[in-house]
């Protein structure tokens, strides 16, 4: 701890891209730079770790150039795809379709509707025309025709959702997969869109199942993942991966579920899977909070790739797949021409078919394999980040330059391996490069303080030191020089305000130059007590002394020896009264607050006036200690920190307080006197006080009467006897309070 404790300059530099870093990850200073690194690390480990096997489950029918040249440019006729669709379900029979194109307009290209516009006009009085029309018009009606062709097969069409700033839709939407009121009051920060383009009436009452192609595209532009749930005014909306997987195992319904175990209230708690549930069998998909999922893909894309088998919708339409081949497959209909813009920007191919993006989702969802960032991805950062962070601050500084790097190097490795374990394990996606980035700069940052500050020559920081510290204590330090230094450093120490009662009146009553010189005395003497006792003086404030102790020289009997200080002190002041009264002088009082606690302590102040003290919550309490000493009547008041930290003190509590600036209650004390100086009788009194104080704290009013009365019988003239009375008659009208902790509040310094 005394190594730890010198190098503390050392530990603060080596935290500074910790503090960074949790900022980072908090959200409360996002870096793109280590965003874009974590974006690099997550590419790199998912082009590492693809299988680059296929998945002869999935066939894709590709709309490729190659058919575009063989049938005609785009759009086809909706015969042409009815014809596609009868082929693929009735010669190769297949298991399910999927269509990764959206049809939102009418298919006018076989003219039928000028035809009827001619019947109704022009050829209205022609019979022959007329019936012919009849006849014709069945075939003529594209859309009808694939209608036709889609009902009763299992056939999941494609859509999507869109930020159109007037809201303008077509087509029609599938039912959703739930409502708003099944988050039952906790959240999804799915993707909410305001328009969709999606498929004509007929066509989507011929196949009513259905799901979109929407993807999520990062700050970087590229397509890492996929929206498996979409938001829609009141209602959520599956993707065609998800449509398709369901229509595949039975159509289960779907639900979104939550962690049960959670600290957070509703509103903060967000999905974590999607829940299929059919009969008594339930199978979880997990998700991010966005209700997405990344793409876990299989390799590099297109048919050359090798993820997924590729054929040719032109191949199909002229007979030129052999039958069999396709049987029982799960085919998806997309595009892999250019022309048709259906390629997008991944992690493994910068002309990327959006088609095969749905492919290797569906395959993930198949093997219940599916890559997740998930909800408490920040919370699992901020652990790691501090864990490593910490061990680099405390360790670093203490190492040799080769065991730093050793010990660098062992954090990065785990830090690599724990993530990598968690990924190929679990499909969990958890951020790395700030613990990496933070790791690497901690390292520099710690080798190059200890190389251009370190390295320096130690001042002669016991000739300092003197100036504020008594010489019995600097002679210690003279001993060893290099383990002192003026900067500000947290301990743990012990504090002490004495302030004189009194001091106004006599200010008031006496002349300036006589107040100076009792004052004068009475500090003299008290700061020969302090310094007797180890204590180093803090500073003169009027009609106050502050001292404290632990510091510059520690002492693990920090706190014994400041009540030993004070007893002595009060002591001190009664010999003072009595020459007072002999000299005609006023009699002072005393008050002495002592805290025990974790402060900071070293040279603070301005470049004009600096000084060696001591500051923090535990200094604060001290004072508002010492103030309390009027109130209860006694000269100390201490902490229960205080009184922990000594032995061999006979000790009476005062009270549960809690003061002005802290909201938790604290015990305060008053040491009476060493022990071995402490008479029966007074032991006895502090034994029969604890029993009143547990009497008066569980509200029993009449037990407690009884039990003050017979310490004050004791001792008749104790302020704090006749205080605890006032409290015991004005609360003892009040109703039970099972909320009440026993604690007295103090809104004032």
């Amino acid at each position: 701890m005394n190594r730890i404790k010198r190098h503390w300059p050392r530990i603060a530099v080596t935290l500074i891209p910790l503090v960074f870093a949790l900022l980072h990850a908090a959200g409360v200073l996002p870096l793109g730079v280590l965003q874009r690194f974590d974006d690099i690390i997550y590419d790199a480990r998912l082009r590492a770790t693809m299988p680059k096997s296929m998945d002869d489950r999935i066939v894709i029918v590709d709309i490729d150039e190659k058919s575009l040249a063989s049938v005609g440019r785009w759009p086809w006729g909706r015969n042409k795809l009815a014809d596609l669709v009868n082929k693929l379900f009735a010669e190769h029979k297949i298991a399910i379709l999927g269509v990764d194109v959206v049809f939102a307009e009418p298919d006018e290209s076989s003219g039928l509707q000028h035809l009827k516009e001619l019947a109704k006009n022009e050829l209205n009085d022609q019979p022959v025309f007329l019936a012919k029309l009849q006849e014709l018009t069945p075939r003529l009606d594209y859309d009808g025709v694939f209608a036709r062709t889609l009902e009763s097969r299992p056939i999941v069409l494609g859509y999507f959702f869109t930020n159109d700033p007037q809201g303008r839709s077509s087509g029609v939407l599938p039912p959703p997969i739930f409502l708003e009121d099944a988050l039952l009051g906790r959240t999804l920060d799915a993707p909410e869109w305001t328009a969709f383009g999606s498929n004509i009436a007929g066509l989507a009452d011929a196949a009513p199942m259905a799901g979109h192609f929407n993807s999520f595209t990062d700050p970087d532009g590229v397509v890492r993942s996929v929206p498996l749930v979409a938001h829609y005014k009141d209602a959520y909306y599956e993707s065609l991966s998800l449509a398709m997987f369901r229509a595949i195992v039975g159509m289960p319904k779907i639900a979104p579920s939550y962690s049960k175990e959670t600290f957070l209230p509703k509103a903060f708690q967000g999905v974590d899977k999607l829940l299929l549930t059919q009969g008594d069998k339930t199978l979880g998909i997990p998700v991010d909070r966005r209700g997405g999922a990344l793409i876990p893909f299989r390799g590099p894309g297109n048919a050359q790739g090798g993820s997924f088998q590729y054929v040719s919708a032109a191949d199909v339409l002229e007979n030129r797949v052999p039958v069999g081949k396709l049987k029982d497959k799960i085919v998806l209909l997309g595009t892999t021409a250019l022309g048709l813009f259906d390629m997008r920007v991944t992690p493994v191919g910068e002309a990327y078919p959006g088609v095969e993006t749905h492919a290797n989702m569906l395959s993930a969802l198949l093997d219940g394999h599916v890559l997740v960032k998930p909800d408490y991805a920040m919370g699992y950062e901020l652990v790691v980040l501090v864990f490593s962070g910490l061990v680099l601050a405390i360790g670093l500084p203490l190492l040799s330059a080769m065991r730093a790097v050793v010990l660098s190097t062992s954090v990065l490795a785990c830090l690599l391996v724990l993530n990598l374990w968690l990924y190929l394990g679990y499909g969990l996606v958890f951020p790395l490069a700030g613990a990496l980035a933070m790791t690497a700069t901690a390292f520099a940052l710690n080798m190059s303080y200890g190389y251009f500050v370190e390295s320096r020559s130690k001042r002669d920081l016991a000739n300092l030191f003197g100036t504020y510290v008594p010489p019995e204590l600097v002679d210690e330090m003279v001993q060893d020089p290099d383990s002192y230094n003026m900067k500000a450093t947290s301990r743990h120490m012990t504090v002490m305000f004495c302030d004189m009662r009194g001091f106004t009146n006599m200010s008031e009553a006496m002349e300036p130059v006589q107040l100076q010189a009792m004052l004068t005395g009475v500090f003299s003497r008290l700061t020969s007590v302090i310094r007797a006792h180890r204590g180093t003086i803090d500073k003169y404030m009027g009609d106050c002394v502050m001292a404290f102790w632990g510091a510059p020289v520690e002492s693990s009997e920090h706190a014994q020896l400041a009540i030993k200080a004070s007893l002595e002190i009060v002591e001190v002041i009664g010999e003072i009264n009595k020459e007072h009264q002999l000299a005609g002088l006023p009699q002072i009082g005393i008050g002495i607050g002592i805290n025990t606690g974790l402060m900071c302590v070293g040279d603070m102040g301005s470049d004009i006036r600096r000084s060696y003290t001591v500051i923090g919550d535990a200094v604060n309490l001290a004072s508002r200690l010492e103030s309390l000493s009027k109130i209860y009547g006694v000269d100390i008041v201490a902490s229960e920190g205080t009184r922990q930290a000594t032995t061999d003190i006979l000790w009476q509590e005062l009270d549960k307080v809690r003061v002005k600036g802290k909201e938790q209650a604290v015990k305060i004390w008053n040491p009476l006197a060493l022990n071995v100086r402490a008479t029966s009788s007074l032991s006895d009194e502090v034994k029969l006080w604890s029993q009143f104080l547990k009497m008066y704290r569980s509200q029993q009013w009449d037990q407690a009467d009884v039990a003050l009365l017979n310490v004050s019988r004791m001792n008749p003239k104790k302020f704090l006897y006749s205080l605890y009375s006032q409290r015991v008659a004005s609360m003892r009208h009040l109703p039970f309070d099972s909320e009440w902790d026993g604690a007295t509040n103090f809104e004032t310094k």
